[in-house]
């Protein structure tokens, strides 16, 4: 079976609000802020479970996210010792044939900033939103990458960089996307950061 690495995303370390939106939205175990961090996607979606084996038996990583979906497969690990995840990262690549500069280059499909967003529309984000709230007046920052797993990288580096809200966040599926508010100086910070995170990613 052909095997795709669609992304694979080494975070050195979680940040507070991803950590604890990934704890928040994951069906796995709750990562914490400070743990070193390993996002992998590939196609097809089913050979994410083999992954996972991989993962789990040759290290001590524990699972947040295992997304199974027809055409792709999303998994997070994390350990407190980043050495564990890096291993992990090793031995997944080893069991697909594959190596780390072999994923798929990221693409930021989309970025854009509402500055002074109205109440109704901010309203709307918080319906459908699994992380803060975004305030009316603040200015929200809307990021979409492909493949979709790169938005994790965008997501903890904006943080890293900003203070920023995170509203949402969706790392799987045709595209990533992320959510961002606070102030315009902040969310500018934050958008650089982002954009400057999936750009730096090496692929092919």
């Amino acid at each position: 079976m052909s095997v795709t690495l669609r992304a694979y995303v080494f975070l050195d370390s979680l940040q507070p609000q991803l950590a604890a939106f990934t704890g928040t939205t994951c069906r796995g175990f709750l990562p914490l802020a400070g743990q070193a961090s390993l996002w992998v996607e590939t196609a097809p979606g089913m050979v994410i479970n083999r992954v996972t084996d991989v993962a789990l038996k040759a290290t001590r990583v524990v699972p947040a996210v295992q997304v199974v979906e027809r055409a792709f497969g999303l998994l997070e690990v994390h350990h407190d010792e980043q050495g564990e995840v890096v291993a992990a990262g090793r031995a997944i690549c080893d069991a697909l044939g594959v190596r780390e500069s072999d994923r798929t280059a990221p693409r930021v499909v989309s970025s854009q900033i509402i500055r002074a967003v109205e109440p109704y529309h901010a309203q709307l984000i918080n319906r459908n939103r699994d992380g803060m709230m975004l305030l009316p007046g603040q200015s929200l920052f809307i990021f979409e990458t492909e493949p979709a797993a790169y938005v994790v990288a965008a997501a903890n580096e904006a943080e890293k960089a900003a203070d920023v809200s995170l509203i949402n966040l969706r790392p799987h599926g045709a595209f990533g996307r992320l959510w961002l508010g606070g102030t315009e100086e902040q969310i500018n910070i934050a958008a650089q950061a982002a954009e400057a995170a999936v750009r730096a990613m090496a692929g092919t």
